[in-house]
């Protein structure tokens, strides 16, 4: 059975005693871990609860990338961004990561295509779920995640992404006399051109496989990304009919999956001028630039800058609406929802003089962060 999300936890010994929030904190419906440490330098996460359950999901560890004792080490971060329900984030949540140490285990390395096996072993994973609960909960079907991860390990960045969530890294620049923005996943959303015509070549005999719906793109006219893991009823057939809901069965069956759980994978070796990094779900960038986002993160200190940075999204999301943000800080889960997205953030400090560092002296370090015990109101 898919069991709910417990409690955001933090294990091992890195970031204790940084920032003093050695397991993280809650505050109204604001979880955050303000600094800590991984092998690669310091972090800092935060997560916004909007909707009625959270369905943001998100994860970093920090040492052994395998099984084994010889190596690869590193930092893993993971944001996933659940919608039609929490499972499939928590799922992720509870998965991802292990595959990946399965496949690095059985490479004896870290690489695109350990990355790329392990996204695909847990979809896989996660549609036997749906198979073996699909007369007791049918809309399990119908519920998926966006999944980003990055993956630092010896001077190499890993950045895989199914969906639309969001990696910038900020990079110093003598010209620029301060830090540049460099996006560095592709989204699989529906309102990029390029989506739309990837989905056309995949599918040319499916006239309607995107729709403009409300002067939005969605594929099928139901979902706006392209990727992800979960989402059965649109990778299945066999999940596209009762006793799933009406509103999610298509007219006609298909025969080859319309939604790919396949991430595009981008590597990038890290050199001194590459600052940090911004993992954040597309709530985050809904509200911020990129720019934006960096300039943030590199003008401010360190401790609590996750939290920040999801605050100032917050204060454009009131602005937008014509509201405070000491207004819009008291709207209730669910409720919320109508103004933001949950949004989650990870910022990733990259430095340099701990690159290099010895696999005697890696911080084992696992912290989850979102799932907290909320109840739908009544």
């Amino acid at each position: 059975m898919v069991k709910p999300c417990w409690k955001p936890s933090v294990e091992g010994d890195g970031g204790v005693g940084r920032g003093g929030d050695t397991r993280g904190r809650v505050d109204g419906l604001m979880w955050y871990k303000d600094l800590g440490v991984h092998v690669n330098g310091e972090f800092s996460m935060a997560i916004i609860q909007a909707n009625n359950l959270m369905e943001d999901q998100s994860q970093l560890e920090s040492g052994p990338l395998s099984c084994l004792e010889s190596g690869p080490y590193g930092t893993f971060v993971g944001v996933y961004d659940g919608h039609g329900g929490p499972e499939t984030s928590c799922f992720v949540n509870k998965t991802l990561f292990s595959n990946l140490k399965k496949f690095a285990t059985e490479h004896q390395e870290m690489s695109a295509d350990v990355i790329k096996k392990a996204f695909l072993k847990t979809d896989e994973e996660f549609l036997s779920l749906v198979k073996q609960q699909w007369f007791e909960k049918p809309q399990l079907a119908s519920v998926g995640s966006c999944c980003l991860a990055g993956v630092i390990c010896n001077g190499l960045l890993y950045v895989a992404n199914a969906g639309d969530s969001r990696v910038v890294l900020g990079r110093a620049e003598k010209a620029a006399r301060g830090v540049t923005a460099i996006q560095l996943s592709m989204e699989h959303n529906a309102n990029n051109e390029s989506v739309r015509d990837e989905l056309r070549s995949l599918h040319p005999q499916d006239s309607q496989i995107v729709l403009l719906k409300h002067k939005v793109w969605r594929v099928k006219g139901i979902i706006q990304v392209s990727r992800s893991i979960g989402d059965a009823y649109l990778k299945r057939a066999e999940f596209n009919q009762a006793p799933l809901l009406p509103k999610f069965r298509l007219p006609e069956s298909f025969s080859k999956p319309i939604l790919s759980a396949e991430p595009s994978i981008f590597i990038h070796r890290l050199t001194s001028k590459d600052q940090f990094l911004i993992f954040g779900s597309d709530g985050l960038w809904e509200h911020l630039s990129n720019q934006e986002a960096v300039d943030i993160v590199h003008s401010q200190p360190r401790n609590g800058i996750a939290q920040r940075l999801i605050k100032a999204a917050l204060r454009v999301a009131a602005k937008k609406r014509e509201m405070r943000y000491s207004d819009l800080k008291k709207i209730e889960r669910g409720v919320r929802r109508h103004f933001h997205d949950d949004i989650s953030v990870v910022v990733v400090f990259l430095d340099c003089y701990s690159m290099n560092r010895s696999s005697s002296h890696v911080p084992i370090l696992s912290i989850r962060g979102g799932g907290m015990p909320a109840s739908p109101k009544r």
